[in-house]
């Protein structure tokens, strides 16, 4: 993944469309994994080295998200 993880610097347009990106990839490596899985296919080396990079999306997703979100105050 060649994505910048500061996300100060971008719009939050910018990162909605990246949102969706990385909900893309996320998607994609999900099934990629359990295609593997399923056939037999994947020696554990690959699924291993699919599993953290679909971790390192869901984090990007999150903070994506988190700065996305308002602050609210209770």
């Amino acid at each position: 993944m060649n994505a910048p993880t500061d996300l100060s610097m971008k719009t939050d347009d910018v990162l909605r469309v990246e949102l969706e990106v990385f909900k893309r990839q996320h998607r994609d490596l999900d099934e990629a994994i359990m295609a593997l899985v399923e056939r037999g296919t994947g020696d554990q080396f690959t699924i291993k080295r699919l599993k953290k990079q679909k971790l390192r999306v869901k984090d990007m997703i999150a903070l994506i998200e988190d700065r996305l979100t308002p602050d609210i105050i209770a």
